[in-house]
């Protein structure tokens, strides 16, 4: 019975620990408590090149905190793309109130991808341009098709929209993107994938069980390790930490974040 109970107050320190980061998010003000749902900005950020200026092909992968008090733990992730001489814009997502009205969750659709999510302004995670770009789309295209679960969605652990943006970069081995900590879903994967698969980065391995507990090692993320979907560890590649709710904390810019060929 000790040993119960010395377990549970362990279990409850590492928990608490835990949520060190998203307390901190919250009290430092950086998710809008009090905007209502229908009042939250979605004006673009300036963010994104403009087609009628940039002709060459263009992948990008963005990412802001999600509505309310859920933007302490999590950020939803989007995946966009530009054709070649293209004038707008392709984004391929998950979003969960497609659900809850009996509606595929994946979504396509066209315009900025750089507006705001629901008052939170995007980063944008994977920038690629040109040549290599223009082979990548129709990948990324073909890969969206085979998202396992385009009628479920589950805000924690996933799947949801990190699950599928996950899924598309590991079905193309040349993206190398790296979501950040905060990406919860990203890491879930069910007993179809023998809970193993390519680290979401694709240069490493994971092992994930339903993304509520499991272990990265790769290039790109480092070591970084799931508990209860929050994940925390250290990239060496970027001198950089991964905490939960505060994201990837480092010194030295992510190679995969920006990459042009002409």
């Amino acid at each position: 019975m000790k040993y119960f109970f010395r377990s549970i107050r362990r279990l409850t320190a590492i928990v608490l620990l835990l949520l060190v980061g998203p307390g901190l998010v919250i009290l430092t003000g950086q998710v809008d408590l009090n905007t209502p749902w229908s009042k939250a900005n979605h004006d673009r950020t300036g963010i994104a090149p403009d087609p009628s200026l940039t002709p060459e092909a263009i992948i990008q992968i963005y990412g802001a905190r999600t509505f309310n008090w859920r933007g302490a733990f999590a950020v939803h992730t989007w995946i966009a793309f530009k054709e070649k001489n293209a004038q707008e814009y392709t984004r391929l997502e998950v979003i969960g109130w497609r659900h809850y009205r009996g509606m595929p969750v994946t979504s396509i659709s066209t315009g900025w991808p750089d507006r705001n999510w629901f008052g939170s302004s995007p980063e944008i995670y994977y920038d690629l341009r040109g040549e290599q770009a223009a082979e990548i789309i129709p990948q990324i295209i073909k890969a969206a098709e085979t998202y396992r679960f385009p009628d479920r969605y589950e805000a924690w652990p996933g799947p949801n929209s990190n699950t599928f943006t996950a899924h598309v970069i590991r079905q193309i081995p040349s993206l190398d993107a790296d979501l950040p900590p905060t990406a919860i879903g990203k890491d879930y994967l069910d007993e179809d994938d023998n809970f193993f698969a390519a680290a979401p980065s694709n240069t490493g391995l994971q092992l994930s069980i339903y993304g509520i507990a499991g272990v990265t090692v790769a290039k790109t993320e480092g070591l970084e390790i799931n508990l209860l979907g929050l994940n925390f560890g250290v990239d060496p590649d970027d001198l950089a930490l991964r905490l939960p709710g505060i994201g990837k904390v480092g010194f030295i810019e992510s190679s995969s974040a920006s990459q042009s060929q002409n």
